[in-house]
């Protein structure tokens, strides 16, 4: 049976990029690799990671579509709940992420809201479902 483990986000500043997450989301670092190539995010029962960019390089042969604020984002989201999407949008917003729809009530009862982190990587900031 598979698990699921982790997801690593690829990144221009692994060491920005986890700064970031701490000021903008309240995240906190479980470690930086003295490499400064590769960062764990404290999450809970899976991890968050960042790698930079240049190892995605080295072990995609074929390349990749970097993760880049100027361009729209990928179709993937990462996602973070809490009891005031408001607040924590708002929070995330003064801390550098880039607004991309402001929190809405969705017809299921749900506030969600989506941003864009540094690299311009999609994030949700929403309620519980």
């Amino acid at each position: 049976m598979m698990k699921f483990s982790h997801t690593i986000l690829y990144v221009r500043d692994v060491v920005q990029s986890v700064a970031f997450y701490e000021k903008a989301f309240g995240l906190k670092q479980r470690f930086i690799h003295e490499s400064e190539q590769y960062a764990e995010m404290e999450t809970g029962s899976t991890t968050l990671a960042f790698a930079a960019s240049e190892l995605a390089k080295s072990n995609l042969a074929n390349g990749f579509q970097e993760n880049n604020l100027s361009h729209l984002p990928a179709g993937v989201e990462i996602a973070f709940t809490t009891d005031d999407v408001d607040t924590a949008f708002n929070h995330a917003i003064e801390s550098g992420a880039t607004l991309e729809t402001a929190p809405k009530q969705k017809p299921w009862g749900q506030s969600v809201g989506y941003v864009r982190d540094l690299d311009g990587i999609l994030v949700e900031i929403a309620s519980q479902i």
